[in-house]
């Protein structure tokens, strides 16, 4: 279950699977916690008093940063490497696509990373390529032109 103290879905309509809680007396476990536009202080915070197990990341976007907790094997990248696993894929022919905070070790640890244009600077500087926005269809015409055509 994700928890927060406020109204994730205020801000991020596309999150819905949440319950409020005040985490002053809250004590079950949890796969995700979600704090708002928490500030570089309050990320250094966090991150000192958070247990081994657990890591914090920051996500922008237009209305604002939004701060999650979740257990340090719960990263794209984890999730990546089980499926390559899986299936009996190498990483370097894998090809990852991100614009945020939380994709930059997944695009690091893929083959080919791949930001989209309105990707974060961060994300950007870690990428193979950049390819055109997310609602400029930039991943499938970056698929298109590099896979499919190739």
């Amino acid at each position: 279950m994700h928890y927060s103290n406020f109204n994730v879905s205020e801000l991020w309509s596309y999150i819905t699977s949440y319950q409020i809680v005040d985490f002053s007396q809250h004590e079950m476990d949890a796969e995700k916690l979600y704090t708002p536009n928490p500030t570089p202080e309050d990320k250094l915070f966090i991150e000192q008093i958070l247990p081994t197990e657990l890591y914090f990341v920051v996500t922008v976007d237009i209305n604002g940063f939004l701060g999650q907790i979740m257990h340090i094997g719960a990263t794209k990248a984890t999730a990546v490497s089980a499926l390559a696993k899986y299936w009996g894929i190498s990483q370097i022919d894998i090809v990852a696509f991100g614009d945020d905070f939380n994709d930059i070790e997944m695009l690091r640890e893929c083959g080919i990373g791949v930001a989209v244009e309105n990707a974060i600077d961060e994300v950007k500087v870690v990428a193979d390529f950049v390819c055109d926005t997310n609602d400029n269809d930039g991943v499938a015409k970056w698929l298109e032109e590099r896979i499919l055509n190739a």
